[in-house]
């Protein structure tokens, strides 16, 4: 049997390689083929481009790249052609994987979407491409099932493999030791705040600098507060470094690089760029204020995705704001301030912080479920029989 795979996110190339994992584990002889990311490729799966490498965001990020995409993309229709795979997985990144759903549809291959784009929040019409281009659609989110069946989507509800992943990666216990036995001078325990700059470039320049601030101000009000910043690369390590001398800050902080859901595990609360990490937030329970400085489009869309509940997964299972979000795309300051004034009242009063982790505990205890992974592959594997023998029978 063999799988083509279409990822163009970090996180989905996580989800991508624990998908491989568990097919193979099921079919050994199971030959992955596609674009990806790295984590993919330790899967097993045999990569024609590190797709990941190109994560890029809104337009001024995607027109420099668009002849890359474009040969990406004609690279992948030849490879459909020539190798004749037996099914196509998508994982998010909508704007290209469209194309190669529709080249894997015009072959007459079976086209899987997993973790589909938020078309319910955002483009609603889109559904006809949907409809068009994909055959099955594996759904992380139970109204999001619902809202695909209801418009006539072969859609099955498999969970979200995030938590999946939380339970099957064992901590750094050498790094959290290090961190918990570490105290203040005057014996007290430290306090700890998470900083989640985001996983691509253009998230970490155009957020970083209001962090920073956020930062100095928290650091001023609280002295026995440690900053840790979770870095998705060593690129990220040193752009947030800079932005700390170029502010004249000098702050108790750490910037680690893969070691994300070790510095959530260790945080009180935490500042975070919006993006899918804020699952790591919620399978640990710890509370986050969110932020998200986009290009110029967001100051007039702004309002209107929040509208369309374009926020954080954790808000939208709970049906409210449990993470406070800031979206906007001007001026820093008043974001700062508002910022600063939410994370300082939890860090001034430990009841209102308890309550919020109360809060998200909830939460977690209904919707943070494992066995996605499993689920996705039964899926899988399971229509693939069902259509092989429907040819047998013709």
């Amino acid at each position: 049997m063999r799988i083509f795979f279409s990822v163009g996110e970090p996180s989905g190339d996580q989800h991508a390689a624990h998908l491989i994992e568990e097919l193979r584990r099921r079919v050994p002889a199971l030959e992955a083929i596609g674009l990806g990311g790295p984590l993919m490729e330790n899967a097993g799966c045999r990569l024609l481009y590190r797709m990941t490498d190109l994560a890029v965001m809104g337009l001024t990020g995607v027109l420099p790249m668009l002849f890359t995409f474009w040969r990406l993309f004609r690279e992948a229709k030849q490879t459909l052609a020539e190798t004749r795979p037996d099914a196509v997985v998508l994982v998010d990144f909508p704007g290209f994987n469209w194309h190669v759903a529709r080249a894997a549809k015009r072959l007459g291959i079976p086209v899987f979407y997993y973790m589909p784009p938020q078309l319910w929040a955002w483009a609603p019409w889109r559904i006809k491409k949907v409809r068009k281009y994909v055959d099955h659609v594996l759904s992380g989110l139970t109204f999001e099932r619902d809202w695909y069946a209801s418009r006539g989507i072969d859609v099955a509800y498999v969970g979200h493999p995030f938590f999946d992943e939380v339970a099957d990666h064992p901590l750094d216990a050498k790094f959290l030791a290090e961190r918990r036995e570490s105290g203040a001078p005057d014996a007290r325990p430290i306090r700890n705040v998470a900083v989640l700059p985001g996983s691509r470039h253009l998230e970490v320049t155009r957020n970083g600098p209001a962090l920073v601030q956020v930062m100095r101000n928290l650091s001023e009000r609280h002295p026995d507060v440690v900053f840790r910043a979770a870095c998705y690369k060593e690129l990220h390590r040193t752009l947030l470094r800079r932005m700390c001398d170029e502010a004249g800050v000098d702050l108790p902080i750490e910037f680690c690089v893969g070691k994300t859901p070790e510095i959530v595990e260790l945080a009180d609360c935490c500042l975070m760029v919006s993006g899918s990490v804020s699952l790591e937030l919620l399978a640990r329970r710890t509370p986050a204020v969110v932020i998200y400085k986009g290009g110029p489009l967001l100051s007039t869309l702004a309002k209107w995705l929040l509208t369309c509940k374009f926020i954080t997964l954790p808000n939208l299972l709970a049906d409210r704001l449990i993470m406070p979000e800031h979206y906007y795309s001007s001026d820093d300051a008043p974001i700062v301030a508002e910022i600063t004034r939410q994370l300082d009242g939890w860090l001034s009063d430990p009841a209102a912080l308890a309550a919020k982790r109360r809060e998200m505990e909830e939460l977690a205890s209904r919707t943070a479920t494992t066995g996605a992974t499993s689920r996705a592959a039964e899926a899988i594997l399971s229509r693939l029989s069902v259509r092989e023998a429907s040819r047998i029978a013709a």
